[in-house]
Protein backbone atom coordinates (compact mmCIF):
# COMPACT_ATOMS: atom_id res chain seq x y z
CA UNK A 1 0.00 0.00 0.00
CA UNK A 2 1.48 3.35 -1.05
CA UNK A 3 1.11 6.46 1.05
CA UNK A 4 0.72 9.98 -0.27
CA UNK A 5 1.18 13.44 1.17
CA UNK A 6 -1.67 15.35 -0.46
CA UNK A 7 -5.29 14.42 -0.97
CA UNK A 8 -6.65 13.36 -4.33
CA UNK A 9 -8.50 14.78 -6.29
CA UNK A 10 -6.65 18.07 -5.84
CA UNK A 11 -9.73 20.03 -4.75
CA UNK A 12 -10.11 17.89 -1.62
CA UNK A 13 -7.06 19.73 -0.23
CA UNK A 14 -9.09 22.94 -0.28
CA UNK A 15 -11.23 21.60 2.57
CA UNK A 16 -8.65 22.92 5.01
CA UNK A 17 -9.78 26.42 4.05
CA UNK A 18 -13.34 25.82 5.33
CA UNK A 19 -12.61 25.93 9.11
CA UNK A 20 -10.10 28.77 8.64
CA UNK A 21 -12.62 30.89 6.73
CA UNK A 22 -15.33 30.02 9.26
CA UNK A 23 -13.11 31.04 12.18
CA UNK A 24 -12.38 34.39 10.54
CA UNK A 25 -16.07 34.97 9.88
CA UNK A 26 -17.12 33.99 13.40
CA UNK A 27 -14.58 36.35 14.95
CA UNK A 28 -16.29 39.19 13.14
CA UNK A 29 -19.70 38.02 14.29
CA UNK A 30 -19.68 35.56 17.17
CA UNK A 31 -21.68 32.37 17.33
CA UNK A 32 -24.52 31.90 19.78
CA UNK A 33 -24.09 28.27 20.83
CA UNK A 34 -24.49 26.86 24.32
CA UNK A 35 -22.21 24.30 25.89
CA UNK A 36 -25.10 21.81 26.00
CA UNK A 37 -25.65 22.15 22.25
CA UNK A 38 -21.98 21.44 21.60
CA UNK A 39 -21.87 18.60 24.12
CA UNK A 40 -24.93 16.68 22.92
CA UNK A 41 -24.16 17.18 19.23
CA UNK A 42 -20.60 16.05 19.91
CA UNK A 43 -21.77 12.94 21.78
CA UNK A 44 -24.17 11.99 19.02
CA UNK A 45 -21.54 12.47 16.34
CA UNK A 46 -18.87 10.55 18.25
CA UNK A 47 -21.22 7.60 18.68
CA UNK A 48 -22.23 7.87 15.05
CA UNK A 49 -18.55 7.81 14.09
CA UNK A 50 -18.13 4.47 15.86
CA UNK A 51 -21.22 3.12 14.07
CA UNK A 52 -19.62 4.24 10.81
CA UNK A 53 -16.44 2.35 11.68
CA UNK A 54 -18.44 -0.78 12.50
CA UNK A 55 -20.27 -0.57 9.18
CA UNK A 56 -16.96 -0.34 7.32
CA UNK A 57 -15.65 -3.38 9.21
CA UNK A 58 -18.80 -5.34 8.30
CA UNK A 59 -18.63 -4.18 4.68
CA UNK A 60 -15.01 -5.18 4.21
CA UNK A 61 -15.67 -8.53 5.87
CA UNK A 62 -18.65 -9.15 3.58
CA UNK A 63 -16.47 -8.36 0.56
CA UNK A 64 -13.67 -10.63 1.76
CA UNK A 65 -11.31 -7.68 2.29
CA UNK A 66 -10.84 -8.07 6.05
CA UNK A 67 -8.24 -10.77 6.78
CA UNK A 68 -8.86 -12.79 9.92
CA UNK A 69 -12.48 -11.77 10.48
CA UNK A 70 -13.60 -15.38 10.89
CA UNK A 71 -11.61 -15.51 14.12
CA UNK A 72 -11.36 -13.13 17.04
CA UNK A 73 -10.76 -9.39 17.01
CA UNK A 74 -7.20 -10.11 18.11
CA UNK A 75 -6.65 -12.08 14.90
CA UNK A 76 -8.12 -9.25 12.85
CA UNK A 77 -5.79 -6.79 14.55
CA UNK A 78 -2.76 -8.95 13.78
CA UNK A 79 -3.83 -9.10 10.13
CA UNK A 80 -4.34 -5.33 10.06
CA UNK A 81 -0.70 -4.87 11.09
CA UNK A 82 0.41 -6.82 8.03
CA UNK A 83 0.41 -5.86 4.37
CA UNK A 84 -2.67 -8.02 3.84
CA UNK A 85 -4.90 -5.14 4.95
CA UNK A 86 -5.30 -2.50 2.25
CA UNK A 87 -7.98 0.17 2.83
CA UNK A 88 -7.45 1.49 -0.69
CA UNK A 89 -8.79 -1.74 -2.08
CA UNK A 90 -12.47 -0.98 -2.40
CA UNK A 91 -13.46 -3.01 -5.43
CA UNK A 92 -16.68 -4.12 -3.76
CA UNK A 93 -19.43 -5.93 -5.65
CA UNK A 94 -21.66 -3.50 -7.51
CA UNK A 95 -24.55 -4.24 -5.18
CA UNK A 96 -22.52 -3.32 -2.07
CA UNK A 97 -21.07 -0.24 -3.79
CA UNK A 98 -24.57 1.01 -4.56
CA UNK A 99 -25.59 0.54 -0.92
CA UNK A 100 -22.37 2.25 0.22
CA UNK A 101 -23.03 5.33 -1.91
CA UNK A 102 -26.56 5.57 -0.49
CA UNK A 103 -25.18 5.16 3.04
CA UNK A 104 -22.76 8.05 2.54
CA UNK A 105 -25.57 10.28 1.30
CA UNK A 106 -27.73 9.23 4.27
CA UNK A 107 -24.87 10.07 6.63
CA UNK A 108 -24.77 13.64 5.35
CA UNK A 109 -28.55 13.91 5.70
CA UNK A 110 -28.34 12.75 9.32
CA UNK A 111 -25.61 15.25 10.22
CA UNK A 112 -27.49 18.08 8.54
CA UNK A 113 -30.71 17.07 10.32
CA UNK A 114 -29.04 17.17 13.74
CA UNK A 115 -27.71 20.65 13.03
CA UNK A 116 -31.15 21.82 11.88
CA UNK A 117 -32.79 20.44 15.03
CA UNK A 118 -30.19 21.81 17.43
CA UNK A 119 -30.19 25.44 16.29
CA UNK A 120 -32.49 27.96 14.66
CA UNK A 121 -30.27 30.52 12.95
CA UNK A 122 -28.49 29.58 9.74
CA UNK A 123 -25.05 30.54 11.09
CA UNK A 124 -25.44 28.35 14.17
CA UNK A 125 -26.77 25.49 12.05
CA UNK A 126 -23.76 25.69 9.74
CA UNK A 127 -21.40 25.74 12.71
CA UNK A 128 -23.10 22.73 14.30
CA UNK A 129 -23.00 20.82 11.03
CA UNK A 130 -19.24 21.38 10.83
CA UNK A 131 -18.93 20.46 14.52
CA UNK A 132 -20.90 17.23 14.02
CA UNK A 133 -18.99 16.35 10.87
CA UNK A 134 -15.66 16.84 12.65
CA UNK A 135 -16.58 14.64 15.62
CA UNK A 136 -18.12 12.00 13.37
CA UNK A 137 -15.06 11.83 11.12
CA UNK A 138 -12.51 11.86 13.96
CA UNK A 139 -14.28 9.18 15.97
CA UNK A 140 -14.65 7.08 12.84
CA UNK A 141 -10.87 6.62 12.92
CA UNK A 142 -10.96 6.15 16.70
CA UNK A 143 -13.52 3.39 16.15
CA UNK A 144 -11.45 1.73 13.45
CA UNK A 145 -8.34 1.75 15.61
CA UNK A 146 -10.24 0.47 18.66
CA UNK A 147 -11.67 -2.47 16.72
CA UNK A 148 -9.16 -3.54 14.07
CA UNK A 149 -6.10 -1.43 15.03
CA UNK A 150 -6.12 0.55 11.82
CA UNK A 151 -4.71 3.00 10.82
CA UNK A 152 -1.22 1.87 11.67
CA UNK A 153 0.02 5.47 11.38
CA UNK A 154 -1.36 8.90 10.55
CA UNK A 155 0.51 8.73 7.24
CA UNK A 156 -1.57 5.75 6.07
CA UNK A 157 -3.73 6.51 3.04
CA UNK A 158 -7.49 6.04 3.18
CA UNK A 159 -10.57 6.46 1.02
CA UNK A 160 -12.42 9.36 2.66
CA UNK A 161 -15.53 9.53 0.48
CA UNK A 162 -16.91 8.06 -2.70
CA UNK A 163 -19.21 10.93 -3.71
CA UNK A 164 -18.91 12.13 -6.45
CA UNK A 165 -15.57 10.36 -6.99
CA UNK A 166 -13.28 8.55 -4.51
CA UNK A 167 -11.41 10.94 -2.20
CA UNK A 168 -8.03 9.55 -1.13
CA UNK A 169 -5.78 11.17 1.48
CA UNK A 170 -3.44 10.32 4.35
CA UNK A 171 -5.30 9.92 7.64
CA UNK A 172 -3.66 12.98 9.15
CA UNK A 173 -5.40 15.21 6.59
CA UNK A 174 -9.04 14.65 7.66
CA UNK A 175 -7.94 14.69 11.31
CA UNK A 176 -6.25 18.05 10.72
CA UNK A 177 -9.43 19.46 9.18
CA UNK A 178 -11.45 18.03 12.08
CA UNK A 179 -9.13 19.60 14.65
CA UNK A 180 -9.22 22.99 12.95
CA UNK A 181 -13.02 22.80 12.72
CA UNK A 182 -13.45 22.00 16.42
CA UNK A 183 -11.05 24.81 17.34
CA UNK A 184 -12.90 27.28 15.08
CA UNK A 185 -16.29 26.49 16.61
CA UNK A 186 -14.93 26.62 20.16
CA UNK A 187 -13.22 29.95 19.53
CA UNK A 188 -16.38 31.35 17.97
CA UNK A 189 -18.50 30.19 20.89
CA UNK A 190 -15.92 31.33 23.45
CA UNK A 191 -15.98 34.78 21.90
CA UNK A 192 -19.74 34.79 22.46
CA UNK A 193 -19.31 33.87 26.13
CA UNK A 194 -16.66 36.55 26.66
CA UNK A 195 -18.84 39.17 24.98
CA UNK A 196 -21.85 38.19 27.10
CA UNK A 197 -19.78 38.39 30.30
CA UNK A 198 -18.45 41.78 29.34
CA UNK A 199 -21.95 43.08 28.67
CA UNK A 200 -23.17 41.69 31.99
CA UNK A 201 -20.28 43.36 33.81
CA UNK A 202 -20.98 46.66 32.07
CA UNK A 203 -24.63 46.39 33.10
CA UNK A 204 -23.59 46.04 36.74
Amino acid sequence: MQSQFLAHPWWVNLLVIVPLAAAWHWRRRALSLSSSQLLYCGLFSAAFGFVEAAVVVYLRAAAGLLPGYHGTLAEVRVAALSDRFDPLQFDFPRSLMSVELCREAATLVMLVSVALLAARALRQRWALFLWCFAFWDAFYYVGLWATVRWPRSLAASDVLFLIPVPWVAPVWFPLLVCGLTVAAVLLGSRHTAVTASARAAAGD
